[in-house]
């Protein structure tokens, strides 16, 4: 037995002229951090403030000092849609990084550092494809880990961990 779909011509037309809705704003219900001497319209990095608890959290663990070390993010080629993320402590920047500093004075629950400012590093060559994103951190029961909220990323695969720009 052979299923066939049946569409009338009323439905097609009215599916071509359905509007699409609004948008789904990505950083609803977020707080977002703008980096310190940074203005909120400009095309830096953000964080939400569940990141800046996160990475805190995780520096404390892995004995980086917030004064000197930081999160370095940025792309590497690779994975399924062309480039991937690419995250992990780094002792101090490089010459050429470009340094966010986030959350001075802002204490977060069960905050290991007391409210010191963490450091972002970014590479002139993933600035590129970074500049506007915003980092955010997501614990639920079916996923646990960041999220790069990418306004240059024009496809992702499934998993979320790779992108086009």
């Amino acid at each position: 037995m052979a299923l066939v779909g049946l569409h009338t011509e009323t439905s097609r037309s009215a599916q071509r002229e359905a509007p699409a809705g609004p948008a789904k704003d990505p950083l609803a219900g977020m707080t977002v951090l703008t980096a310190e001497g940074q203005e909120p319209a400009q095309k830096g990095i953000q964080i939400t403030e569940k990141a800046l608890k996160r990475i805190r959290v995780a520096m404390a663990k892995e004995g980086v000092s917030p004064e000197q070390g930081g999160l370095r993010v940025g792309i590497q080629g690779g994975g399924c849609s062309g480039l991937s993320y690419n995250i992990r402590f780094d002792s101090q920047p490089r010459e050429r990084d470009r340094v966010y500093s986030f959350g001075a004075g802002l204490e977060t629950v069960n905050d290991p550092t007391n409210g010191a400012p963490i450091r972002l590093f970014v590479d002139p060559k993933s600035f590129i494809y970074l500049h506007g994103m915003v980092l955010d951190y997501e614990e639920s029961l079916m996923r646990q880990g960041f999220n790069f909220i990418n306004p240059n990323s024009t496809k992702s695969c499934g998993c979320g961990s790779s992108f086009t720009a």
